[in-house]
């Protein structure tokens, strides 16, 4: 009997190309990051945040990874930096090919901060290098503190997690100790970022991390 581990022949492939990508953004000296979090956890209003603090000073540019609609592309095209839409016409996870294809357009010679917002999913893109250089996931509280738990694949993952919508915490009850000490366990580690958009808390702090971290990108290019 011949068995075959599609799976694992899909992922093997996706590194292939990610590698590929990464070779390409590492000798440009362009940070980018994978934006993961669930549907609603705030990603297109976090990245709005970063895009107003970071767009006057380093030349960034998004990949929108959404299963039907241009809506979130839309909300960034404002801000008058490059986009480009993927729509994953109900694939639940963006892909190392997709983000080759994206690349294509850009003009990598001047880019320095690529954000790549993944289709809204705790499971799927966890497992799927698109070449970044850092896995950052937004959760927010009203999703409940037992997601580290349920979902350890992407918080161990991750180089930070940013805790969204905090100025409603005491309307949930999301428990802050409990996702702490259960975050804490799968990754010592992680960064975690207090945020909430309406009340532009934990951005600054956010933003200036970012901000070292493209920096330091710039450093080892030159």
């Amino acid at each position: 009997m011949k068995q075959i581990l599609i799976d694992k022949n899909i992922l093997r492939n996706n590194d292939e190309i990610a590698h590929k990508n990464r070779q390409i953004l590492k000798e440009k000296g362009i940070l980018s990051i994978n934006m993961l979090g669930s549907p609603g956890s705030g990603k297109t209003s976090i990245l709005e945040k970063i895009i107003k603090y970071l767009k006057d000073n380093v030349n960034m540019a998004v990949i929108e990874g959404d299963l039907y609609t241009t809506k979130d592309a839309e909300r960034i095209e404002k801000y008058n930096i490059d986009v480009v839409q993927i729509n994953t016409v109900g694939a639940c996870h963006l892909d190392a090919a997709m983000i080759d294809k994206a690349l294509e357009g850009m003009d990598m010679n001047s880019l320095e901060f690529l954000v790549i917002e993944n289709v809204g999913n705790l499971v799927c893109p966890a497992a799927y290098d698109l070449s970044e250089d850092m896995k950052i996931t937004v959760m927010s509280v009203t999703e409940g503190n037992d997601k580290p738990l349920k979902y350890p694949s992407m918080f161990q993952r991750s180089k930070a997690v940013i805790l969204n919508k905090t100025d409603i915490i005491e309307y949930t009850d999301f428990n802050i100790h409990e996702f702490y000490k259960d975050i804490k366990s799968l990754n010592g580690n992680i960064k975690v970022f207090e945020t909430s958009c309406t009340k532009e808390k934990g951005i600054k702090e956010l933003c200036c991390y970012l901000e070292k971290e493209i920096n330091l990108k710039r450093r080892k290019k030159q």
